[in-house]
């Protein structure tokens, strides 16, 4: 399991550690750039970049495993030469195979696949030590009004989840919502709604991963998902990124909505939170190492902004629902601080 501190040094002093996604560090397509914004990389060459980030402690990794056909063995030596762990992995549970769901895949035979995919998931997790098994079921949902009975589907979803969990009680399962993409609704779309369903299913070892720009998109306010998922005791990770609201662009963390990103830290300080504060980022055009190298950086400033914070004068502000006074508070900690 991996530890939310890591050694202080010069570089990071407060000893936070710092986590991404493995796929920063590889090489994307997309509809229109179908011959790819970069040559293929294995994870192999993938974790030998992230290993050159500042401070970088753990990644979360893809599996099965892209760009070749790699053992375990294979990948934890180029995680030990790199000084790299492992917090988490991610079945690839969106792929062609469940173009029509995972969990939710009108197809019984293709939901065992699913199935299946995700317990073998959970022995690499077990392999490497990790923290969890993350569920993106980004194929579950649907598209078009009558498409689908939405009482089965969501049956399905919590069956889905519920079964891996219980057969697994040793495993943490962490849900990552978003709204859309690819499918133009998906199953578990919010913080609230993937609460309810967790709440069904009524296990302690399921909860959520939160991503900041998933909450963006959908129009919360991330640091109010938080709080709500800590209340229910269901926050077991996070991930932060940046977009302008209306996509889930996944750009560098605090280049667009710096203010609450802080706040949604804040809050994580405030309930005494303590976990990787990983990345979730997708540098198409820029270079990945930089690209992670400042967002961490920016995650520096917000720790010490919020060390800086003048917590007593922001709760008298509150109390008395002061937005100006708060935000001078808030901009003067944060903005002092890179």
């Amino acid at each position: 399991m991996t530890d939310s501190q890591s050694t202080p040094s010069d570089t990071n002093p407060s000893g936070q550690r710092y986590g991404a996604g493995i796929w920063h560090f590889a090489t994307y397509v997309d509809r229109y750039a179908t011959d790819g914004y970069g040559d293929p990389r294995t994870i192999i060459d993938a974790i030998d970049i992230a290993g050159t980030v500042t401070d970088l402690s753990v990644v979360d990794l893809n599996w099965p495993f892209f760009g070749g056909d790699f053992s375990n063995e294979q990948v934890k030596e180029a995680l030990d030469r790199n000084n790299l762990g492992v917090i988490g992995i991610t079945p690839e549970m969106y792929t062609r195979t469940f173009a029509k769901g995972a969990f939710t895949n009108p197809d019984p035979g293709i939901r065992e696949e699913a199935h299946q995919l995700i317990t073998r998931a959970a022995d690499v997790v077990r392999y490497f030590g990790a923290d969890y098994v993350k569920l993106w079921p980004g194929q579950d949902g649907w598209d078009y009004p009558f498409q689908v009975d939405h009482g089965a589907l969501w049956k399905n979803s919590l069956d889905g989840v519920g079964r891996l969990a219980s057969e697994n009680p040793d495993l943490k399962f962490v849900i990552e919502y978003k709204p859309r993409e690819p499918r133009v609704h998906m199953s578990f779309d919010s913080v609230s709604r993937t609460l309810l369903g967790i709440e069904k299913i009524g296990l302690p070892n399921v909860g959520i991963l939160l991503d900041f720009g998933h909450a963006l998109f959908g129009g919360e306010s991330p640091a109010d998902s938080a709080q709500l998922a800590i209340d229910y005791g269901r926050l077991f990770g996070m991930d932060v990124n940046d977009n302008l609201r209306n996509w889930d662009d996944d750009m560098v963390a605090g280049t667009v909505h710096p203010i609450e990103l802080f706040e949604f830290f804040y809050t994580l300080k405030k309930n005494h939170w303590e976990g990787v504060w990983q990345l979730d980022q997708f540098p198409f055009r820029e270079d990945s190492v930089k690209a992670a190298d400042s967002a961490i950086e920016f995650l520096k400033a917000v720790q010490r902004g919020l060390d800086k914070l003048d917590i007593p004068a922001l709760v008298e502000a509150q109390e008395k629902h002061d937005a100006i006074g708060a935000m001078s508070l808030v901009q003067k900690a944060l903005f002092s601080s890179y």
